[in-house]
């Protein structure tokens, strides 16, 4: 059966769902709008009832350098923060990508750039979805909008994760982190056992049974072209992803004249956007991106083939419009709306900013 939460954060809701998963461990350090998920992991004391370890680090250097440790041991590890935490974290993040190790990231974004501010914003898309750590990597990304998918995207954050021996990352933004809503938790798993683990992932460094060889973690290669095999290896790799991964949702894009494409938070409010158009005899639709890398280019070039124009809204100065752009090859007007300093519009402010850059819609 499963269990069904009257309210609950975002950021409980990531807690909760980590244990159910099955999770081995949660290497992290509170910063806010994300600092909940390591507190409410303390409060269920995971290692009495899983054995889940729960570890606040010194610090987030020292806390995504414990997940690199345990994904090389196969283990289904994961930490949180929000948008410098990450920052501090992402010659990690690198680091897990090069070795194709499973991981789980979470970023409850907050404003910036700097410390910026504890409230919400969504400029973390370039770090996220471009690889803001060096070299040529990718994270699969997915974006909740929604208490609920915050819970989902937990467990399906880890099995992409493995699926593809690549770190997947929940970006959030402190609105999904903080907001209350109900949510209904998956069933409980068990942890893997030793035996588990070393048939799933035998490539995980898990000692030196007598039926294999030895097994070696590292991301240096000073070989050159050793070293072009193994970022092919990944790109191959990045483009199956592509292939297979891509997750969207649309709303009333069938007879739309004109649509927004907007991911996260901001998305539930451009709903309501849409349908006071929709109430105004405005034909317009949403197109809401789950996965921001892959991003869902085939999806935008589909509807920017039908529609007059496109609205990008995001909380930041304008990041996947980028992305928008190159799927759809300017073939229509593409324009921005958003807010910044932790500033969330309402969905009247997103309709006058629709019908300002847009005018003969409104005739």
């Amino acid at each position: 059966m499963k269990e069904e939460i009257k309210l609950m954060k975002g950021n409980e809701a990531i807690a909760h769902a980590a244990i159910r998963y099955g999770a081995d461990g949660y290497f992290g350090y509170p910063i806010t709008p994300q600092s909940e998920i390591l507190e409410t992991l303390e409060e269920l004391m995971p290692w009495d009832t899983t054995g889940m370890v729960v570890l606040q680090a010194e610090s987030e250097v020292a806390a995504i350098n414990m997940v690199y440790g345990g994904a090389a041991c196969g283990r289904a590890v994961f930490t949180s923060s929000s948008s410098p935490g990450v920052s501090l974290k992402q010659e990690g993040i690198s680091y897990i990508a090069a070795g194709e190790l499973p991981a789980l990231i979470i970023n409850v974004m907050r404003g910036g750039p700097g410390l910026g501010t504890i409230q919400p914003s969504q400029a973390d898309y370039f770090q996220a979805v471009k690889g803001g750590g060096h070299g040529d990597y990718k994270l699969i990304t997915l974006a909740p909008s929604s208490v609920q998918e915050m819970a989902d995207f937990v467990g399906l954050g880890f099995d992409l994760a493995f699926k593809y021996r690549t770190p997947a990352i929940i970006l959030a933004d402190g609105i999904v982190g903080q907001m209350m809503e109900k949510v209904v938790l998956p069933e409980q798993r068990p942890r893997r056992t030793p035996e588990q683990i070393a048939e799933q992932c035998p490539w995980a460094v898990t000692g030196k049974p007598h039926h294999r060889g030895r097994n070696i973690m590292t991301t240096l290669e000073l070989e050159p072209s050793a070293m072009e095999v193994i970022n092919n290896r990944l790109q191959a790799k990045y483009r199956i992803i592509e292939e297979n991964e891509v997750r969207f949702q649309a709303y009333d894009t069938d007879d739309a004249d004109y649509l927004i494409v907007a991911f996260g938070s901001i998305a539930r409010i451009c709903h309501k956007a849409v349908e006071d158009a929709r109430a105004a005899g405005i034909k317009l639709g949403l197109l809401r991106p789950i996965t921001l890398w892959p991003f869902p280019v085939d999806e935008v070039k589909r509807l920017a083939a039908k529609v007059k124009g496109i609205l990008v809204v995001e909380i930041n100065a304008g990041q996947m419009i980028e992305d928008v752009r190159l799927a759809c090859h300017d073939s229509v007007p593409v324009h921005h709306f958003g807010r910044l300093g932790g500033i969330v519009p309402n969905p009247q402010e997103v309709l006058d900013a629709f019908i300002d850059r847009f005018p003969e819609s409104a005739s």
